[in-house]
């Protein structure tokens, strides 16, 4: 089993949804976030006076799938659908997870996604 996790910009979060539903991945978690990469936050302009804004919001969304194969359908589903060219796309990070359990039944592993 995989985790995906994949840090993007806010305004792609229904795009990217959308292609994850269209390749049959149907779960998922979405966090509102704040951070910086390379462009290590920019200036503003707020009635006159200039303000520097450290922390870029974005949005963090985490799958868990069963397989590589999966993995990789999520991962090129995100890539098409987040993908602007410009500074500041994101990231996706894979992680192995070890073990699920559905709280409600009971259910572990590939049965519990």
């Amino acid at each position: 089993m995989k985790k995906i996790e994949a840090i993007i910009k806010p305004f792609k979060l229904e795009e990217v949804k959308e292609a994850l539903v269209a390749a049959g991945i149907t779960g998922l978690t979405v966090s509102e976030v704040k951070g910086y990469g390379r462009q290590q936050g920019h200036s503003e302009l707020y009635r006159g006076a200039e303000y520097v804004v450290e922390f870029i919001p974005k949005i963090k969304i985490e799958i868990v799938v069963s397989s590589d194969e999966y993995a990789r359908i999520a991962i090129d589903a995100i890539t098409s659908a987040a993908k602007t060219g410009k500074i500041g796309d994101g990231k996706i990070f894979v992680s192995d997870i070890s073990r699920v359990i559905r709280i409600r039944t009971g259910e572990e592993d590939s049965e519990a996604l």
